[in-house]
């Protein structure tokens, strides 16, 4: 019954995630997209969607066998801002035996001022030509018909069609102007039917809810926080020394033998921690609401109602959401965390997998959404509910007089 010192003591952090470094793009990228299948319906297979924060929400489980089934259950929930994209070009690809290869790129006539941002470092010093020159194909019949062609090759030669789609920045209330532009991959239908979907999709906005549906189940890839320079305690969590120990007990004892005379790549040394890209799989889909929109002349905002509890209220708890603001837009509500910060754009991925188990397929129905502030220990779950328990206040009283 002799163990070993891997199992006893099995070594700290997974190499699998080396090199532990700064990723070299902020925006998740997705490195394969879902299996084809041509009998589905055209759709695309990916969304970007940006951080907002964290609230509870209570639930009944519905899981028979389980000890919780038919119990109230308080989970903890990330809200994903996702205003509607805007398809602005298709991209064909051909297959080599060197993997996929670009045959082509059509990108659509107008494209949007936060779009164009994004082809510039410095947008206010630049001339802003870009697709200035490319525009003025879609206007001649000469340039029609090269643009035709380039759509008539692709449904030829090509066996994957992506669209490149752009977030609205003008729709949130962040700083930046310049919007994330991404590749997404179509599937469903054939080749001929990605071309004309995206065809009639050029220029058009297409919301979260063609991409996604409740009780899903998707991939986050995205960014995690940066965290700065870290020694090997916090990096690695490897032990610290004894007290007593000489020059510092923040260290790892020994970095390695004298033979081989150099240090091992697997021997956890300071440096980077966070600001990583990281896919994380299956995250169930709670519920997809709609942003503030009006119908029939009346303002709807009650989007974080539910069947049990029918207040009036909105996804944004009191005050808003901490270092992020007001969710105004369209937004996914995941069970469990996201990675990065508030306001880190995050790229909602369909699940690569065919789902089997009963976790994944389980029904949600919502019993309460938690609204009271983020900041601090929230009491109340609307203005008007603390306006009630408060009763008037000075400063009240003051306006009225």
């Amino acid at each position: 019954n002799m163990s070993h010192r891997k199992f006893s003591a099995p070594r700290h952090g997974n190499l699998g995630f080396m090199p532990k470094k700064r990723s070299k793009r902020h925006r998740g990228k997705c490195k394969s997209f879902p299996t084809d299948d041509p009998r589905k319906p055209v759709h695309l297979t990916a969304f970007l969607g940006y951080k907002a924060g964290m609230t509870h929400v209570v639930r009944e489980v519905n899981r028979p066998g389980s000890k919780v089934n038919k119990k109230e259950i308080v989970e903890a929930v990330s809200i994903i801002e996702t205003p509607p994209m805007v398809v602005v070009g298709v991209t064909g690809y051909i297959e080599t035996p060197r993997g996929l290869r670009t045959l082509g790129t059509v990108w659509a006539e107008h494209l949007s001022e936060e779009c164009r941002r994004r082809f510039y470092k410095n947008w206010y010093q630049c001339k802003k030509k870009a697709f200035t020159k490319y525009a003025k194909k879609w206007q001649d019949e000469d340039g029609k018909r090269v643009i035709e062609r380039d759509f008539t090759k692709m449904i030829k030669y090509c066996t994957v069609i992506r669209v490149l789609c752009h977030t609205q920045m003008k729709l949130m209330n962040q700083r930046q102007k310049k919007a994330h532009l991404m590749e997404i991959q179509l599937n469903g239908g054939s080749i001929a039917d990605k071309i004309s979907w995206a065809k009639e999709h050029l220029e058009k906005q297409v919301p979260v809810t063609s991409v996604f549906s409740q009780d899903e189940m998707m991939d986050v890839i995205g960014v995690t926080k940066g965290k700065g320079f870290k020694g090997v305690i916090s990096r690695w969590h490897v032990k610290k020394l004894p007290r007593k120990t000489h020059k510092g007990l923040r260290k790892v004892a020994c970095i390695g033998a004298w033979h081989p005379a150099r240090v091992g790549f697997g021997v956890p040394r300071a440096g980077q921690k966070g600001y990583h890209h990281r896919t994380e799989l299956n995250k169930k889909i709670y519920r997809i609401g709609a942003g503030i929109h009006t119908k029939d002349g009346k303002v709807i905002k009650n989007n974080a109602s539910t069947e049990y509890d029918i207040t009036d209220k909105s996804i944004t708890p009191m005050g808003g959401f901490p270092h992020y603001g007001e969710v105004r837009n369209d937004f996914l509500m995941l069970k469990g965390c996201v990675a990065g910060p508030k306001k880190r754009v995050l790229t909602l991925r369909k699940s690569l997998m065919v789902h089997t188990k009963r976790v994944a397929s389980e029904e949600i129905k919502l019993k309460f959404i938690d609204t009271s502030s983020k900041f601090g220990h929230g009491r109340f779950q609307t203005p008007e509910e603390k306006k009630a328990f408060m009763g008037p206040l000075k400063k009240d009283k003051e306006v009225t007089a």
